[in-house]
């Protein structure tokens, strides 16, 4: 098979030589043709990374609206159907626009430079996934221009309130479809990059932690996305084609819904936060110029909680009717999958213990990550309980439990690895005081917003009301001012950060920005290649020592003849 020369004189790993070809016609393309017909899997990235920041901010402004709202008794500023309306559409938008395209981009970046491989496995393909996401975002945004309005039967699209919607529930159910059309050629795209196409001498136990936690991810969005689809079908035909899957009227059961979405539900809530578990994972050893504690057991606690997460749905569902023997599996089921979960806790702070500590904004939002995470983690065991849950259902502290989770966990931590991974990514250091700036304003003003909200629910206050008696109000008033200073927090991260960064405003950054004078830090094949990282990349895989004991002893330094070698 004859090897083909590339202007920057390196030849093309055997069997790529066609598609490397295409690309390096595209070089020259710049403007909006670079995007629109990207195949480059850094391309693509950004374009994730930047949707999904964009939904991101969307969603919040749709959250600030509701704390808006929530700020006095009374209604202030919306009837109550125009307040369902935005409960469900930031629920939506968040969930299916934000949280999961943004941990789609850092695995399009992030994984070929980890593995060593020079582009995705699907390169069109993954152009193709991409661009599902703007029709799907648009139809999400705009249903609110509707007759009747956007759909408000909650995020969970509940029937038998969804066959009650008006046409947005149909715009709704059209954008989750391309979502997860979208979702399972990701999940297509990742598995088979990290099965196929590893540099020479990566085993997959040598994998850095983050492509571990993707691997499992993809596997649980290729298994549950079509049981989503499932889901919104038979409400499709229940609301148009004469069907009865949740009518009772015609023998249906609306309680089939809520397991078939459960089904689909709760894994979901595991690949909303394994990515961030695997760049907690690479974060975490970096800045305490550590090895990674129990990287074997690491392994398998994610693989554990990607089985474990088939069979807890029910937890969701206590108030249903369920029969006791039901209850007591689901409760110690979900129980039980705390056990791996505090197994990767443990293994971070361990890794932490007697390391050489150092406090910049990656570190910062992993160790708040951590912290937080914990307190969510732990009011996720307390919502396990079955006889507790029966009170606590449907309250404020299961919104206090899951923006812990989710916020707190998949948010601090996509910051983290943002601030971790950016200089390598844009080539220029953003300043250091920004990223702690953000931090701390964020850490505080999310603990003010959310920690409060767990008395909200303890005290019986039930979600998805716009209004509520005088004996909440207090509390409200807090959170609602911590939820406005946590999105001005966002905006100061925008306009501090992240569009000078994309400028290049700041000083460019080294090829490994957080090494100590030692040369120890940040390990892996990623800062291996300067900074910014080419356009192509591992156009020549990377050969390892399958004898090393870790990737960087086995590095030749052909890979950048100007970088030497790592000490220590």
């Amino acid at each position: 098979m004859s090897t083909i020369i590339h202007a920057s004189g390196q030849p093309a790993a055997a069997g790529h030589g066609h598609e490397h070809e295409h690309d390096h016609h595209h070089d020259p393309l710049t403007g909006w043709r670079r995007w629109v017909y990207a195949t480059n899997h850094k391309d693509i990235g950004t374009m994730y990374l930047l949707f999904s920041f964009t939904m991101f901010m969307v969603g919040g402004v749709l959250a600030l609206l509701i704390r808006a709202e929530l700020f006095q008794p009374g209604l202030q500023l919306m009837n109550p159907h125009l307040y369902n309306q935005l409960v469900t559409m930031h629920g939506l938008i968040m969930v299916f626009g934000a949280i999961m395209p943004a941990f789609v981009g850092f695995a399009n970046w992030m994984i070929p430079l980890q593995i060593g491989a020079s582009d995705m496995a699907f390169a069109r393909m993954n152009n193709f996934s991409f661009w599902l996401l703007i029709p799907a975002g648009a139809l999400l945004t705009f249903s609110f221009f509707m007759p009747g309005g956007a759909p408000s039967a909650g995020w969970t699209l509940y029937a038998p309130l969804t066959l009650q919607m008006g046409p947005s529930m149909d715009m709704g159910i059209f954008a989750l479809h391309i979502l997860g059309a979208s979702s399972i050629m990701g999940a297509i795209n990742i598995i088979v990059t990290i099965l196929n196409m590893r540099a020479p001498g990566m085993t997959l136990m040598r994998m850095p932690m983050f492509c571990w936690s993707w691997l499992v991810t993809a596997y649980l969005l290729i298994a549950v996305m079509p049981v989503l689809a499932g889901a919104i079908t038979m409400t499709l035909t229940d609301r148009h084609f004469g069907t009865t899957f949740f009518n009772p009227a015609g023998g249906g059961d609306p309680v089939m819904y809520q397991h078939i979405f459960w089904f689909f539900g709760h894994p979901e809530v595991y690949i909303m936060i394994l990515p961030a578990f695997g760049i907690v994972s690479q974060v975490v050893p970096a800045f305490s110029r550590k090895r990674l504690f129990g990287y074997a057991s690491m392994v398998y606690a994610i693989a554990a909680i990607g089985v474990l997460s088939f069979i807890v749905w029910a937890h969701h569902m206590f108030t249903t009717g369920m029969p006791v023997t039901g209850q007591l599996f689901f409760m110690y089921t979900t129980m039980l999958i705390a056990v791996p979960t505090a197994v990767k806790i443990f293994n971070w702070i361990a890794t932490m213990w007697q390391g050489s500590l150092s406090f910049e904004t990656p570190m910062l939002f992993a160790v708040g990550f951590i912290f937080v995470f914990t307190i969510g983690g732990f009011t996720g065991l307390i919502l396990a309980l079955a006889p507790i849950d029966l009170l606590l259902q449907d309250t404020y502290y299961v919104v206090a439990h899951f923006h812990y989770v989710l916020v707190a966990g998949s948010l601090f931590a996509m910051f983290a690895g943002f601030y971790y991974w950016v200089p390598k990514w844009t080539g220029v250091m953003y300043k250091e005081l920004h990223g702690q700036i953000h931090f701390w304003a964020s850490m505080i003003t999310f603990n003010v917003a959310f920690f409060v909200v767990h008395f909200l629910g303890l005290a019986g206050m039930p979600r998805r009301y716009a209004d509520y008696p005088m004996q909440f109000a207090d509390f409200n008033a807090i959170a609602t001012i911590g939820a406005f200073g946590f999105g001005l927090a966002q905006v100061y991260f925008l306009f501090t950060v992240v569009l000078p960064c994309m400028r290049k405003r700041f000083r460019p950054a080294t090829q490994r920005p957080w090494n100590d004078p030692d040369g120890r830090g940040a390990e892996g094949l990623e800062w291996e290649v300067p900074s910014p990282a080419p356009f192509h990349t591992f156009e020549i895989p990377p050969k390892l020592d399958p004898s090393a004991t870790r990737v960087l002893d086995s590095l030749p330094t052909a890979i950048n003849p100007n970088a030497g070698r790592q000490p220590g």
